[in-house]
C-alpha cells in the first residue's frame, strides 16, 4: 500500500509506502497527485518517506514506477527520499542523472529537513 497526500499549502505530495507496491498504488498515486497539478501546474516536491524499502509486488509494478516517475518528474522540481534503506542513497546518485528534479536521500529521522529543502529557493 501506498499511503499519498498533498500538503496543498506548500505543494508537496508525501508518498509513504507500508508494504510492497503494487501497480494500482501508482494508479492510485496519479489520482491524487495529477488533479493537484491540473490546477496548480506543478508541485514545489515529492517526499518519499519510509524506514525500509518495501520493494516492488511484481515486475508489473516496477513498470509502474517507471512510468510514474516518467509522468511526473517534470512537474516538480526536487524529490527527497527519506529512508534508511540503502536505495536511498542510490536514488539520488542515480536519479539525479534520470530525472529532470534534483533529487536528495535524506535519512529517515530527517523528514523535516527534506522538506526545508524542498521548500528552500
Amino acid at each position: 500500500m501506498l499511503n499519498v497526500e498533498i500538503d496543498k499549502e506548500k505543494g508537496i505530495a508525501i508518498l509513504q509506502p507500508q508494504g510492497s507496491l503494487s501497480e494500482s498504488d501508482f494508479h492510485a498515486a496519479s489520482q491524487v497527485i495529477d488533479p493537484y497539478i491540473a490546477e496548480n501546474g506543478n508541485l514545489h516536491g515529492l517526499i518519499i518517506s519510509a524506514k525500509d524499502f518495501p520493494g516492488w509486488e511484481s515486475f508489473g509494478a516496477l513498470v509502474s514506477h517507471i512510468t510514474f516517475i516518467k509522468n511526473h518528474h517534470t512537474q516538480l522540481s526536487k524529490v527527497a527520499v527519506v529512508t534508511d534503506a540503502k536505495i536511498g542513497g542510490l536514488a539520488e546518485k542515480i536519479g539525479s542523472h534520470l530525472v529532470s528534479a534534483d533529487v536528495k536521500h535524506y535519512p529517515y529521522d530527517q523528514f523535516d529537513s527534506a522538506k526545508s529543502w524542498i521548500l528552500d529557493g
